[in-house]
Formats: C-alpha cells, structure tokens, sequence
C-alpha cells in the first residue's frame, strides 16, 4: 500500500487482516441479487471482512486510527474464522516507529474487531497495554454503552481489550466534536453503535482522509439505505450516512473503509 504524504502529514493504511461474516447480516434488508453486484461472497453466504486501520503522522504526534483484533483468546471468537491477521506492531514499525512512541489511539467504537489490539499478554499470560503512551479516545456514549452494554452488543465488547486502558490511565471520553490537532477533526455518529467515532483529515484544499469505522464499513454500503443488520439503530444510521455525505459534500474525500477487503484508496 502506498505512502500518502502532504505538508502536514503522512498517513499509511495497516492492514491487520480478515474474518468471515454472513452476508445477510452485514447488509441486513438489501436483497442478496443486489448486494452480491457489489461486494462477493463465498461458501456458506460468507464475505470476507477486512481490519484496515490506519496511521497518522506528523512531526509532533502519532495517531492510530482502530487497533484490529490483536491475537489474545481468538479461540472463543473462531465463529469468525479469521485470517492473516497481522502484527500490529510490527506494522508500525515498518513506518518507523516503536509502540510507545504512538501518541494517540482513536478508537471509532470498541467492539472487539476495533479496539482488541489495544491490550496483549505477555510471556506470563497478563495483560499489558500495547501503546503505553497514548492517549486512547472513546466517544463518550460508546464507553457508557460499553459499561452497561445492551442485548444486542454485548457480546461484541470485551474486558481485557479496554479495561487495562483505563485502569492506567490513558482513557480519554470524546463528549462533543472537536480537534485532535490542526486539521484532524473527531466527530461522533450514532446508529451502528451509540458515540462511534468517525475521522476527518485534512489533507489538502478542500481534500480530507476519511476513516468512517462502521458508519460505512465497506464501499458497497454507501448508499444510505444500505445498512447493516448489525446497526443497533437503522434510523440513525440512516440519518448519519446522509449527515457524513453532507459534510464531506464539495469536497474530494478519500475514504478507508475499515471493513472492506475489496477496496482501499488509490
């Protein structure tokens, strides 16, 4: 993948791996015949998902965007088969930097296929925060929907991805829009989930990198109606797809779809 690069920033998407998902789940109403034109499926109505987070740098701060699965206790996730999974770390320092030089981790929600590389265990079998340094940011709504979790979602958060973050610490709760620094907006969305946070970019007149979570997870999803069955709340997510398209209206977007194995920005 290609190294993007500008005046006040570099970004480099990781590529963290992929894991299986029934294709009637990750697009909900939408008829098979329609979806399949655009996003393929295999055995079993199985599509194949990817986990594309993404760095960003500049001189003074280091930021990753969502942190994958990890590889701790994936057995009681095999429903989801997952597949050349990637070190995380090693992925960034492939970009030079080392764990604790990362100064920013900006979590678009914490369920467990965004937010588990954020903790690792050691030879002895405990956990440890993988980026001891950064500030990890939580939208507001998201890390009380994680406390106290509702039926649907609650087998979608972990203890041991999070809770190290904040027993050290390094929790930062994301109440209202604001800038992570010169032209690196946060904003939140509901809808998929309470407070998911989604990233814009500035990456140029009138040019921004978008980094959508799953808001819109794959490319094929951005038509508004197109929402996934495992959209805690369509209506908003409906309503949150048309604002996202409002704000990046008149301007080139370059979007990363955190999910999508088939496409990623040229």
């Amino acid at each position: 993948m290609q190294k993007y690069k500008n005046n006040m920033i570099q970004y480099r998407i990781l590529e963290t791996g992929f894991f299986l998902a029934d294709g009637g789940a990750m697009f909900g109403a939408i008829p098979k015949r329609a979806w399949s034109r655009k996003y393929p499926s295999g055995e079993g109505n199985c599509c194949r998902l990817a986990m594309n987070c993404l760095l960003v740098w500049n001189e003074n701060r280091v930021v990753l965007l969502d942190t994958g699965v990890g590889d701790k206790d994936l057995g009681k996730l095999s429903y989801y088969r997952f597949q050349d999974l990637k070190d995380l770390t090693g992925l960034i320092r492939m970009q030079g930097f080392e764990p604790h030089q990362v100064t920013d981790v900006v979590l678009s929600h914490l369920h467990f296929d965004h937010c588990g590389g954020c903790t690792y265990k050691n030879g002895a079998g405990n956990l440890q925060v993988t980026f001891p340094n950064a500030r990890h940011w939580v939208g507001k709504s998201q890390w009380e929907n994680y406390l106290n979790p509702n039926g649907l979602e609650i087998d979608s958060f972990r203890p041991q991805d999070v809770m190290p973050v904040m027993d050290a610490g390094l929790l930062h709760l994301v109440e209202e829009n604001f800038e992570l620094f010169e032209g690196f907006h946060l904003k939140l969305f509901d809808g998929h989930t309470p407070g998911q946070i989604v990233s814009f970019i500035e990456t140029g007149k009138d040019e921004i990198l978008l980094f959508s979570g799953d808001v819109i997870p794959t490319k094929a999803h951005g038509s508004p109606e197109w929402i996934s069955a495992y959209d805690i709340e369509p209506l908003k997510s409906l309503a949150a797809k048309i604002k996202l398209k409002e704000l990046t209206s008149g301007k080139k977007a370059n979007t990363v779809f955190y999910h999508d194995a088939c496409f990623l920005p040229e």
